[in-house]
């Protein structure tokens, strides 16, 4: 009788083994996703290190330490003066959260006066905090700026949230406080208000470099 068993022949072999080889290759293969992460959406929080977190509002502000005098050294972008990161890199509110964005910054009848220290602090803060950055221009053509503004939920009195923020180039004197950081503030708090990005995202893209902070989260 005679044997039911067939003998493959070698071609076919061949072509199996080399099947075989090409599945293993397959199964080994990089996955498409595991390239260089490209940027985050526009208006999302990406990976980078969370923020300090402040006392957040209080009923009494008292006087903060200041850094060292001289230890913080001003940047510049496009003639645009920038805070030293070391000296403020910025404290956010714990009262100010994306859930409750509708009953603190935006909520009708404004939230910031309610949380802004008094001009007696943040006055003596002020000048303190003006040795720190060896500030020696005029007092009053600068500002004493939340880096994280009150509007993006800030920390109102955190001593890494505020910096004497020189006047932009071309200021004239007399002119007072004019810093084109304020209308990109503005429009940053717009945004999260009407839900186009996250507050997380404000709050990070003012922090890393408010003069791009409109064009990182697609708003210009």
């Amino acid at each position: 009788m005679r044997s039911a068993r067939r003998l493959v022949p070698p071609v076919v072999f061949a072509c199996l083994l080399l099947a075989g080889c090409k599945s293993t290759s397959l199964g080994t293969s990089t996955p498409s996703g595991s390239g260089s992460p490209g940027a985050g959406a526009p208006g999302k929080a990406g990976s980078a290190p969370a923020l300090a977190k402040g006392a957040g509002p209080q009923r009494h502000y008292t006087v903060q330490q200041q850094p060292a005098p001289g230890s913080c050294h001003y940047r510049y972008e496009h003639g645009e003066p920038l805070e030293d990161p070391k000296c403020t890199p910025g404290a956010v509110s714990p009262a100010v959260t994306q859930a409750n964005l509708k009953s603190t910054i935006c909520r009708k009848g404004g939230y910031t006066s309610g949380v802004r220290p008094s001009a007696y602090v943040t006055g003596k803060e002020k000048k303190l905090n003006a040795v720190s950055y060896g500030f020696s221009g005029k007092m009053s053509e600068a500002e004493y700026d939340h880096l994280i503004s009150l509007q993006l939920g800030g920390d109102p009195n955190d001593e890494r949230n505020l910096w004497v923020e020189p006047a932009d180039p071309g200021h004239k004197d007399s002119q007072g406080v004019n810093n084109r950081k304020d209308p990109v503030e503005t429009k940053l708090h717009t945004a999260v208000c009407a839900g186009r990005i996250t507050l997380a995202a404000a709050q990070q893209a003012i922090v890393t470099d408010w003069t791009t902070a409109l064009s990182r989260l697609g708003l210009r």
